[in-house]
C-alpha cells in the first residue's frame, strides 16, 4: 500500500449480541453492501466464549459475495485452532478470494477476555507470545517452503509436515499483529507485515508507530515494510444524550464494561460527522494508513444505518 493512501474498512458484527435477533444470514448482505458503498475492507473479530458466527466461516461467506474488498481478521486468536488446520483454512480463504485475505493475530488479554480461550483450547496461558510467533512462523513455512517437512521451535515441533494447500499469493496472506506493549511493538517491527492497535490517544499511536518503524530498521527491514493500521469504534450521532446511551449499550454488549472503561483502552470516535472525521484525522496525521472501523451500536438495523452514514464520510476520511 502506498504510504499516501488511506484505506477504510468496517467490522462485520458477527457476535449475536451485536447483530441482535435478526437472521444471521443478513450479515452476508451486510458484507456485500459495504463493498458497494465503497469500503476498502471487511473484518471479523474472533472468540469462543460467546455466541457468534465463527470468524473464518464468515470471511469465506463474504468472499463469495464480494470481488474487491480485503477480507481481514481483527484479530484472529490462533490458540483456538490447531496450527496446521488453521494454515489450511487461511490458505483456502486466500485462494477462494483470489488473494484478498489479511490475517491480524493476537495472543489475548489477561483475565476474562483471554484466559478462558486458552482453557477451552487446553493450551497453557504461559509463553503465549512465543506460541503465537511460532505459529505464524510455521504458517509461513508451510506456505513458502512446502519442501521443508520439519519445524522445531520452543513449543511447536513437527518432523513430517504435510503438503499444505497453497494460498493464492506466492508469499501467502500478509500477517499483522495487534498490540501496543513494548514487546509487541518490537515483534511487529521484526516479523509482521502490519500493525493493528487501538490506543485511545492519537499521540500514543504516533509514538508507538515510530517504535515499530525503528524496530523494523533494526532488523534490516524498510520502515514502511509494516502497514500502520488502526482499530476504532465509531458512532455518528449529533445528540449527546442519545450518543451516550447508544455507546453505553454498545460497550456493555461487546465487552461487558461501562463506556468509560472501554474508552480507557480503545479508540472511540463519536459525535457529529465533522467531529468523527476530525477525531480519526488525528490518527491518520500520526501515520495510520488503514482504518478498521467498528460501528458503535447494536442491532443490525441500527448498524446498517451507521454503515450508510460512515460511507458518506469515506471521501473525507481518505
Amino acid at each position: 500500500m502506498n504510504n499516501d493512501d488511506i484505506r477504510i474498512g468496517v467490522l462485520i458484527p458477527i457476535g449475536r449480541a451485536q447483530w441482535g435477533g435478526t437472521d444471521p444470514r443478513d450479515l452476508i448482505g451486510f458484507a456485500a453492501r459495504a463493498e458497494r458503498l465503497g469500503f476498502d475492507s471487511l473484518w471479523v473479530n474472533d472468540g469462543i466464549t460467546e455466541s457468534r458466527i465463527e470468524a473464518l466461516t464468515m470471511l469465506a461467506a463474504a468472499a463469495s459475495v464480494t470481488e474487491r474488498v480485503t477480507l481481514g481478521t481483527a484479530a484472529l486468536m490462533p490458540v483456538l485452532r490447531r496450527p496446521l488446520q488453521a494454515a489450511q483454512t487461511l490458505a483456502s480463504i486466500d485462494l477462494l478470494s483470489q488473494g484478498r485475505l489479511t490475517v491480524t493475530v493476537g495472543a489475548g488479554f489477561p483475565g476474562r477476555f483471554g484466559k478462558p480461550m486458552y482453557a477451552a483450547s487446553e493450551v497453557p496461558w504461559e509463553k503465549r507470545f512465543a506460541r503465537l510467533d511460532e505459529t505464524v512462523a510455521l504458517w509461513r513455512q508451510l506456505w513458502h517452503e512446502p519442501e521443508n517437512k520439519a519445524f522445531h521451535g520452543e513449543l511447536l515441533h513437527f518432523d513430517d509436515l504435510p503438503t499444505m494447500t497453497a494460498p493464492f499469493r506466492k508469499d501467502g496472506p500478509p500477517i499483522w499483529l495487534a498490540g501496543v506493549t513494548p514487546t509487541a511493538l518490537s515483534r511487529t517491527g521484526r516479523m509482521y507485515d502490519g500493525w493493528l492497535p487501538y490506543p485511545p490517544d492519537p499521540a500514543d499511536y504516533k509514538a508507538a508507530l515510530a517504535d515499530v518503524q525503528r524496530a523494523a530498521e533494526a532488523h534490516g527491514r524498510a520502515p514502511d515494510a509494516v502497514t500502520p493500521a488502526l482499530f476504532a469504534s465509531v458512532l455518528i450521532e449529533d445528540d449527546p444524550a442519545a450518543r451516550r446511551r447508544t455507546l453505553e449499550r454498545f460497550a456493555l454488549s461487546n465487552y461487558g464494561l461501562p463506556l468509560d472503561e472501554v474508552r480507557k483502552i480503545q479508540a472511540v470516535a463519536a459525535g457529529s460527522a465533522d467531529e468523527v472525521v476530525a477525531q480519526l484525522a488525528e490518527y491518520t496525521a500520526g501515520g495510520a494508513r488503514h482504518l478498521v472501523l467498528r460501528l458503535g451500536t447494536t442491532g443490525l438495523g441500527e448498524i446498517d444505518e451507521q454503515l450508510d452514514r460512515v460511507a458518506e464520510l469515506l471521501p473525507r476520511l481518505r
